[in-house]
This record gives C-alpha cells, structure tokens and sequence, in this order.
C-alpha cells in the first residue's frame, strides 16, 4: 500500500451498495477493495484478522499449438521469449511456463477432442457422454467458494455452438452435469448485478442509478482515498454497461450451430468478459472462475488476423483447403491465433494487477492456470504439454521455464492445495506435487 492509515473507520469486505429499481428489483453492487477493510499493514482483514482470501482461475484455448513458437527452448530464469508468449513479455516475472505435461486420462473413445478434452479438465476418462467426475475448478470450488455470493463463475467468449456437451463446456459438476459458460457479455452483466428489466437490459438507464443514495451515503464515511476508489469503481462499471450497450444486435444471441458466418470480433468480447470476471474477482462475489476462450475442437474464425478462408480446426490439420499445421505457413498461422490467446490472457494479468488490494493487488492473491487442448495441434498429442500458472500468491515460483515429469492432475494438485490453499487432498491423475512450481 502507498501509505497507512490506522485511524479510519474499518469497513466489512462484504459491504454492499444496495437498491432497487423502478420495478421493484433489487440491485446489488459489490464494492473493490479498500483499504479500510484491512488491517493498518495491508495484510488481513480489518474485521476478525482474517487472511486475504486467495482465488483461482482456469483458462482454457481450444485445439492445439506450434510448439517451435510456443514453448521456450531454454530452461530457467533466463530463456528467449518466443513469438506465442511475447504478449506475456511485461509480465515475465509473474508467470512460470511448463512443458512436458502429460494428459495421463486422455486415452479411450473420444474424436480425439472430447477425450483430451475430458481428461484435461477432470483427469477422468471420457464415457461418449461426457467425463467421469467433476473438472478441477468445481474440485476447488467444492473446497472454498461457499462463503461467495456465486461459489464459481462459468465465463465463455467464441459462441460456438458446435459439437457435443464435452467440446462445448470445460466445467462439469460430475458425470452428465455440464456447467455451460456465458458467452453474452449482457447476460453475465445482468447476472452479476441483479434482477433483470427492460430499461436496464436495453441500458436505457444504468445500475448505478438504483444504488446511488447507497454510494453518496457510503462515500461520505471514507477518507479520500477510498472515496476515490470508490469513485473509480462505479466509473468503471458505467463504462461496462456503456461497451455492452454499443455492441451490435448479433452479438445478444448465440447462432444456431449450422451457422457458417462466424466474423464476430472475438476480442471485443473477451475483453468485456475478462473485465466482468475482475469486477466478480475484485468485489468478493466469487473465488473460482473458469474462462473458455474458444472451445474444444474450434471452429472459430479470425477475421482480425486476417484469416477468415478457414476455420481454427481446419488450420490444425490439411482438411484440403488450407496448410496444415505441419507445413511452414499452417505453422505460422497457428502461431498467430496462439498468440491472440495469449493476448487475451495479458489483459486479464493486467486488468488484476491494476487493482489493489490490501498491501498488494488482486493478482497477487489470484493463481491462474493457462492450458490448451493438446500440445503439438495437428497430431492431437496429449504428452507433452505445455502450460502456464501465473499470479502472485506467494509461495508461487514465477520467471521460469520448466521442463517437468508429471501430469495434468499434478499440476492442479500442487496448485489447488500449495498455492490457493484449498485442500483438496487428491485430483485424478494426480500423484505428486511439481515442486518446481513453489518458490
């Protein structure tokens, strides 16, 4: 924190601006943290001592990667950032990338998506339904999200309605219990913010109007600083609502899955729902979130990239309209999407670095995990992986790249149980802890 002040009135982290709208509803908004709610060194709450909760979210790019423009060829604190993690570049100390990550349950029926997919999330086989157990973000939430308004939060971006249950879902509550993402910036605005209307879904009139005595009466309580914050929390909420409300009419509803159109901006939108997901994160209504870029098996375009004679599955493979992934100019459009990916997920890293927290900021008590269908696209190779944990939870080791000996399942294990603190004890696949993940 830039300085401390003991002597101020300390203010409950689950506060909230209550009101209602003109129809009755209620409106809840979630307040940022402040530094009244902590203690005078930034390091527990003000209110019972309590330790600043940790959070986690997993991040999920369908279909596979370049792995000569993915992965770094060097080990340790020192290696070349290459084309696909560059966008990382600002952050090269917050983040750790691995390689050699096998998907241990990726085996048995499946196209070779859904089963990846499958042992991916859950570490559980596919059954030709779905997978056998629970994903590891509901694992997790099982353990800490109760305390929260939403015990998790399903965040999706590419509206690809294409395929089964198992490519179009990361999060499962167990076998047959798919947990869909939101993919409508508008839905998940609504979700997070209260009861639905026609004024407000048609953004004729803002949330903040329902809240506003709530506010004025709350700010004049607060020492500058928090008045300030305060301040530029409803701002930034009003700006959401403003975004939401100029994005075409096309983008309220998800296409019908033998829809070929598909030009959507895509970015656009993963920065709305990354910007809705740090509001969710910041004001405590969840410690869990999982984010599917694209889905499973994508079948997205990417018109801002410049390439739209294809779709992402179809630059995986030769599919006789386009290189495929093993020739030099698949590779390098393969390399370009990755790279997106990876673009997506700075902002997010930023986004949560730009908010503080007690003596740190929101990133530094978030762990997230980066993953991608399979390693190597074309092949739909499932050895090998390559992924990235990133955050500032402190007993996280970051800067580094390493080549590890281990599975999915230890890689959430050690992160769920080391990192967030969540105990769950055990995950499938799972065997050891990667202690080269802990500083």
């Amino acid at each position: 924190m830039p300085h401390v002040i003991t002597n101020r009135v300390r203010l409950s982290r689950r506060a909230l601006l209550k009101g209602l709208t003109a129809a009755g509803n209620a409106v809840l908004v979630g307040l940022p943290p402040l530094v009244s709610m902590y203690n005078s060194h930034g390091t527990a709450y003000a209110a019972g001592a309590k330790p600043i909760e940790t959070r986690f979210v997993l991040w999920f790019n369908g279909n596979g990667i370049p792995e000569r423009y993915w992965i770094p060829a060097e080990e340790g604190s020192d290696y070349k950032m290459t084309p696909c993690l560059s966008p990382l570049a600002a952050f090269r100390q917050d983040f750790h990338v691995l390689s050699g990550v096998d998907n241990a349950a990726s085996a048995g029926q499946g196209n070779g998506h859904t089963n990846s997919m499958s042992g991916l999330m859950t570490g559980t086989n596919f059954t030709g339904r779905g997978p056998s157990g629970p994903s590891v973000d509901q694992v997790i939430a099982n353990k800490i999200g109760g305390d929260s308004r939403f015990r998790s939060l399903q965040i999706g971006v590419a509206q690809e309605s294409f395929g089964e249950s198992m490519q179009r879902n990361m999060s499962w509550a167990g076998f047959e219990r798919a947990l869909p993402p939101e993919m409508i910036p508008h839905r998940l605005f609504d979700r997070l913010f209260g009861a639905r209307e026609e004024g407000w879904v048609n953004r004729k009139r803002s949330i903040l109007d329902a809240v506003s005595t709530d506010a004025t009466a709350l700010k004049k309580k607060l020492p500058g600083d928090d008045q300030n914050r305060v301040e530029e929390h409803l701002s930034g909420i009003r700006d959401l609502e403003r975004s939401i409300a100029a994005l075409p009419e096309e983008y309220r509803k998800v296409d019908a899955p033998d829809f070929d159109g598909d030009m959507k901006d895509w970015p656009r939108i993963a920065k709305l729902q990354s910007d809705l997901l740090v509001q969710a994160l910041a004001t405590r209504q969840t410690r869990v979130a999982s984010y599917m870029l694209t889905k499973c098996q994508s079948i997205s375009r990417f018109p801002w990239l410049g390439y739209t004679s294809a779709r992402h599955h179809d630059y995986t493979h030769a599919e006789g309209r386009v290189s495929g992934a093993d020739g030099a100019e698949g590779q390098r459009v393969l390399r370009d999407i990755c790279k997106w990916h990876v673009e997506e997920f700075a902002y997010l890293v930023a986004k949560l670095k730009s908010i503080p927290e007690g003596d740190g900021s929101v990133f530094d008590r978030t762990a997230l995990i980066f993953v991608h269908e399979h390693a190597e696209a074309n092949p739909h190779k499932n050895s090998g992986l390559a992924m990235l944990v990133a955050g500032g939870v402190g007993k996280m080791a970051k800067g580094r790249h390493t080549r590890v000996t281990g599975t999915s399942g230890d890689v959430y294990l050690t992160v769920a149980d080391e990192i967030v603190q969540a105990g769950i004890g055990k995950f499938p696949t799972a065997s050891k802890k990667i202690s080269s993940l802990l500083a």
